[in-house]
């Protein structure tokens, strides 16, 4: 079988391009490198056994070349990341919606016919509550307001009541909260459609807070466990927004990677013409603040600071359950947290500048 990676010269995709050529594989990798991920002055560094060809998913000729002889793809090339204001609207929608259809249009030019997207939990807004009755409660968007005066958790709408937290899972409502969510549900909504219309097959894995050696690093799309690490390791004190108390899922990228071949596996016996969907996360329930407590206890920094600062398409809480990816997959995370965290303090990235004082 040969397997087309995009974005496999990335953080996620290159941990999928290895796993996949370990395991006997043909690996192929399509990949950009834009500078905003890749330092313009190092090529990424090799991965035995496969090829990593520069090229734009945007760019049909580099999708026409790139899909010859493949018979499935894992689409991980993606602008990933809140953004840094409303500026970085058009290339979230031009890397990721406009990204996204040229490679359904070119997979049906060359008739490859299974996908496995990279999806985001993002696609749920505000995770699952539960109201005073027992009922799921979906939050109205936070306001200024309440953040301004430090007033984090999400209430019920039509109460003004505290919420409970709950899981939430692939059935439940999708309420996407700022621009980057937006462009993820539309990659789904993309990929539904060409498995309707080309009677391919598809699988959407919905990605936690994904860590781990290579992360992107002293950039301000990077995932908050890698600004954490940055900072301690240039002698700062971690920053941590709102009170800390957010609940998130961190899920290593090793375990990640295993997924996406647990997916790649699946297909085939799955029904042509659908798209499934399928939360990829540890199960454990995690705070942002105790995710900065831990790395600088790890690395032997500065206590983190709760700052109150707030970024306002950030969600409160998401956390889900990934019984159905145990179900039907045959997965689940292995890496503990605690591991993981190590092997993220302890990583060099050959790729990133030494930012170290």
């Amino acid at each position: 079988m040969t397997l087309l990676v995009t974005g496999g010269a990335g953080f996620i995709g290159r941990a999928i391009a290895r796993l996949a050529a370990a395991g006997g594989q043909h690996v192929q990798v399509l990949d950009s490198l834009r500078p905003d991920v890749h330092p313009a002055s190092a090529e990424p560094p090799p991965i035995d056994g496969v090829e990593i060809v520069r090229g734009d998913i945007r760019d049909p000729d580099a999708l026409d070349r790139a899909l010859r002889g493949v018979d499935v793809v894992c689409h991980q090339a993606a602008k990933v990341g809140l953004g840094v204001d409303l500026q970085d609207a058009p290339d979230y929608a031009a890397s990721n919606v406009t990204g996204t259809a040229e490679l359904i249009a070119a997979m049906a030019r060359a008739g490859v016919g299974r996908l496995v997207l990279a999806s985001s939990m993002v696609v749920y807004g505000e995770g699952a509550y539960l109201d005073a009755a027992g009922r799921r409660r979906r939050p109205a968007p936070r306001t200024i307001a309440d953040l301004d005066a430090g007033r984090f958790e999400p209430r019920d709408p039509e109460t003004g009541e505290p919420l409970e937290r709950a899981l939430v899972d692939e059935d439940d409502a999708l309420d996407p909260r700022n621009v980057y969510a937006l462009t993820k549900l539309a990659q789904e909504h993309l990929a539904a459609s060409w498995a309707r219309s080309a009677g391919g097959t598809a699988i959407a894995l919905r990605y936690h807070n994904v860590y781990g050696p290579g992360m992107p690093r002293n950039t301000p799309y990077a995932g908050v466990a890698a600004l954490f690490r940055s900072a301690i390791e240039r002698g700062e004190v971690p920053r941590v927004f709102e009170d800390g108390r957010q609940r998130r899922d961190f899920v290593h990228v090793t375990d990640v990677a295993r997924a996406n071949l647990a997916a790649i596996d699946a297909l085939p016996a799955r029904p042509t013409g659908t798209l499934r969907a399928f939360n990829v996360g540890s199960g454990m329930v995690t705070t942002i603040g105790e995710i900065a407590e831990r790395l600088a206890r790890i690395m032997g920094g500065r206590a983190p600071v709760i700052t109150g600062e707030y970024r306002l398409g950030d969600v409160r809480h998401i956390t889900a359950s990934p019984a159905r990816a145990l179900r039907e997959l045959g997965w689940r995370a292995s890496v503990p947290l605690g591991e993981g965290l190590r092997e993220l303090a302890a990583a060099v990235d050959p790729r990133a500048p030494d930012v170290r004082r």
